[in-house]
């Protein structure tokens, strides 16, 4: 059986450079949606970050967000300035 101390000495054995290319990434992968909504300038960023923090667990969720951050309703000139 898979011990948790097993488990947390080979996590201690990976290189710390591939710790530092990973965790970016990760991050970049998961908040994708968010930094899609936020560069095509959409309305519910807020929201679409806010649904972003749990539903990166889920791949339905997470691709449900990334369509609403596609299609979604872009800012008003008005709200751009506010």
């Amino acid at each position: 059986m898979f011990e948790q101390t097993e488990f947390f000495h080979q996590l201690g054995q990976i290189n710390p450079i591939l710790w530092a290319v990973f965790i970016p990434l990760f991050l970049a992968i998961y908040f994708l949606p968010t930094v899609v909504a936020m560069f095509r300038n959409r309305r519910h960023l807020g929201k679409i970050f806010l649904a972003n923090i749990p539903a990166g667990f889920s791949w339905i969720a997470w691709m449900a967000l990334i369509i609403w951050a596609f299609t979604g309703k872009q800012k008003k000139p008005a709200e751009q300035t506010a």
